[in-house]
């Protein structure tokens, strides 16, 4: 879901704001009934208004025209409605807010259920997303996006398995979906079929549905060691159709993997360049006040300080570095332990810390805010994450939350899970960097979309991390890449040792766990380990100058 309306709900709305239409009047059971606000004229004209400058990216604007309207009809179920979409993506907490007053105020109204179940589900809250989309669905069984948005919780909650017949079932209510033509294959690739999910990727692409986005998810289903017909089609799309600046970084991308696989190496990092010159600004300096603030802040006194009032619970275990350094990888080999839970990459830790005041990039104020952390609402913090963290797990005597950038909320986990287990996953600085340059992430890893921006952003992140060693000496495991590649075994005792586990074999097979996987390396980790990765980027050498000079004396060449 993005800031701008749901297609489905916008289309409902462009009716409901037609001067011809009439007012909209839920069936609302006589006991759930609810005092609204009366239709009136101007509400309408104004939120259409809104409604258009939304669509025009235009949000202040937008959100001043619904405050208006509210300043009119107090509690104007629309008015709340399309101040949430506005900040979906920027402020989901604010979005939240809002649209949960809306379902509040009309509480028959599917789409309002619907987009508080997707923002839940953005934040990383599975449960209350899965409650109401489950309610949006109660209300209007044949919604397929609320078929498609409940198949993604489901697949996001390491249960595909329930995602597949979600669906299936949008698919027999619109065949040309671009929600289910594209999620069904994402749950097949996540459960390990690949096939089948190229299958339904071609067919996506055959209908000249969401043709980038297919045709990027195509070539990530396998490695390719011959030429497909997939790449020539690729750069005809490239040359002969207007997909937009979004559509072109996808194809780009696609594209790139697919030359990267056949070696032709020099082409795939044209195409990988061409694909993140759209990409968003990132703001080093900025970020290098944060980290200097974060450094100064999080002293090894003050942790330890704070730490007494935390909880003793072992269960939480944190997989944090740069994305592409192994996460994904160290995840799986100790979620194939029987007593550890894989959760994949949660939001919730970044949630604490912006509602304590932590928020991302603050920098003024950064000091007040770890000082209000009072041994109370240390204990109430803890208590509250670990009944997150139970939810998906209540019988996992360890938790694993793999969200790389929890690298940057060490000082946070330190003074709340004293006895947490942080395994911090390292790699070959110019290999990673170069890992994260070739996918097309989002705009959270702007960072990445140019090579000597990351080369610098790499530092602040090795200069982050040798503080939380001083932090927290001795308590953070230090997992190589490289070494986890040259011995698997040995490596994997070590990281299961470190979780005070004993050994099990299951652990050395990890590419045969059963459940879902819901990351970019959803081929590699269905693989056993391989290590054709290392030192990947001498194929790059004579291309990526900025990011060796950047990366200065972390460069290995």
């Amino acid at each position: 879901m993005s800031n701008r309306l749901p297609p489905a709900w916008a289309k409902h709305l462009r009716t409901q704001l037609s001067a011809k239409a009439p007012p909209l009047k839920p069936v609302i059971p006589k006991a759930q009934q609810k005092a609204s606000p009366l239709r009136n004229q101007t509400d309408d004209i104004l939120l259409a208004q809104a409604y258009e400058l939304q669509k025009a990216e235009r949000l202040q604007e937008a959100e001043e025209l619904c405050l208006r309207v509210l300043a009119r009809t107090p509690n104007h179920p629309l008015a709340f409605y399309i101040l949430g979409t506005l900040g979906v993506g920027y402020d989901n907490e604010k979005a939240l807010r809002y649209l949960a007053r809306a379902v509040g105020e009309e509480p028959q109204n599917p789409y309002y259920h619907l987009s508080l179940g997707e923002v839940y589900l953005k934040v990383s809250e599975f449960a209350p997303a899965i409650r109401h989309i489950r309610q949006a669905l109660a209300l209007k069984p044949d919604l397929v996006e609320a078929l498609c948005a409940l198949g993604d919780a489901y697949n996001t909650f390491a249960k595909a398995e329930m995602a597949l017949p979600l669906f299936e079932k949008a698919l027999k209510i619109d065949p040309d979906h671009p929600l289910a033509r594209l999620g069904l294959p994402h749950a097949l690739a996540s459960l390990g079929r690949m096939d089948e999910a190229a299958v339904h990727l071609k067919e996506a692409i055959e209908r000249r549905i969401a043709v980038p986005a297919a045709y990027n998810a195509l070539v990530h289903t396998r490695k390719f060691t011959e030429e497909p017909p997939e790449l020539a089609a690729i750069l005809a799309e490239l040359r002969e159709s207007n997909h937009g600046s979004e559509g072109e970084q996808e194809l780009h991308h696609a594209a790139g993997k697919l030359l990267n696989d056949l070696r032709r190496y020099k082409e795939a990092m044209d195409h990988f360049k061409r694909g993140n010159q759209a990409g968003h600004k990132f703001d080093l300096e900025s970020y290098r006040r944060w980290v200097d603030a974060t450094i100064e802040t999080f002293t090894p006194e003050l942790v330890a300080s704070k730490a007494a009032y935390g909880s003793a619970s072992e269960v939480p275990v944190f997989v944090v570095g740069m994305p592409r350094s192994g996460t994904t990888l160290t995840e799986q080999i100790c979620a194939s332990h029987p007593d550890v839970h894989g959760a994949g990459e949660l939001s919730k830790l970044r949630r604490v810390a912006n509602g304590i005041g932590l928020g991302y990039r603050l920098v003024a104020g950064l000091g007040e805010a770890v000082a209000s952390i009072t041994p109370e609402l240390s204990g109430t913090l803890a208590a509250e994450h670990l009944a997150y963290l139970h939810e998906r797990a209540p019988n996992a005597l360890r938790i694993v939350d793999k969200m790389p950038h929890n690298f940057e909320l060490i000082g946070l986990i330190g003074i709340l899970f004293p006895n947490a287990r942080i395994i911090h996953c390292r790699r070959d600085p110019i290999d990673n960097c170069i890992s994260c340059f070739i996918l097309n992430f989002t705009k959270a890893h702007s960072y990445s979309t140019d090579l000597q921006t990351l080369g610098l952003y790499y530092r602040e992140y090795d200069r982050l991390m040798r503080h939380w060693h001083k932090v927290l000496p001795g308590r953070i495991f230090e997992n190589q890449y490289e070494t986890l590649i040259e011995n698997q075994e040995e490596q994997s005792r070590r990281l299961i040792s470190y979780l005070g586990l004993p050994w099990h074999d299951d652990c050395l097979r990890f590419f045969d766990r059963d459940g879902s996987v819901n990351t970019f390396s959803r081929w590699q980790v269905r693989q056993p380990i391989y290590n054709s990765s290392v030192k990947r980027w001498k194929n790059y050498e004579s291309e990526i100058s900025p990011l060796i000079e950047a990366l200065g004396d972390l460069a290995d060449v």
